[in-house]
């Protein structure tokens, strides 16, 4: 196998692909986002599904459903996207049903890794 040098946020997404995680569903947010953007093109590739919810609260569900039908699923966020899915998230433990959620930390307090100066 060849080496490849790819971005952190392309490389969890890849390593989902290879981990045979072929449902993928998410909702925007920094610095998530080029999880999804790397996804939405290759998940078609692979024969994925890769599905953009309407809300945090909405992605805990789809990954509800899918899980519970057997399908390998993740998704990835940001802390506060996570916190939004926690009733989702509390069916899913409930149900014992697997599934893998990335928390894509951001940097520091306030406006973390962005200069006020880009804000």
């Amino acid at each position: 196998m060849s080496k490849v040098l790819m971005k952190g946020n392309e490389a969890i997404g890849e390593a989902a692909i290879r981990a045979g995680a072929l449902n993928y569903f998410a909702y925007p947010i920094t610095p998530q986002s080029e999880v999804a953007e790397y996804l939405s093109s290759r998940m078609p590739e692979v024969g994925g599904v890769f599905l953009q919810g309407e809300s945090e609260v909405a992605v805990s569900y789809m990954i509800f459903g899918a899980a519970a039908c057997g399908a390998r699923v993740f998704t990835t966020s940001s802390s506060p996207g996570i916190s939004l899915m926690s009733e989702g998230i509390s069916y899913i433990t409930a149900g014992e049903c697997p599934a893998v959620f990335v928390n894509i930390m951001r940097g520091g307090p306030g406006l973390g890794g962005i200069l006020p100066s880009q804000a």
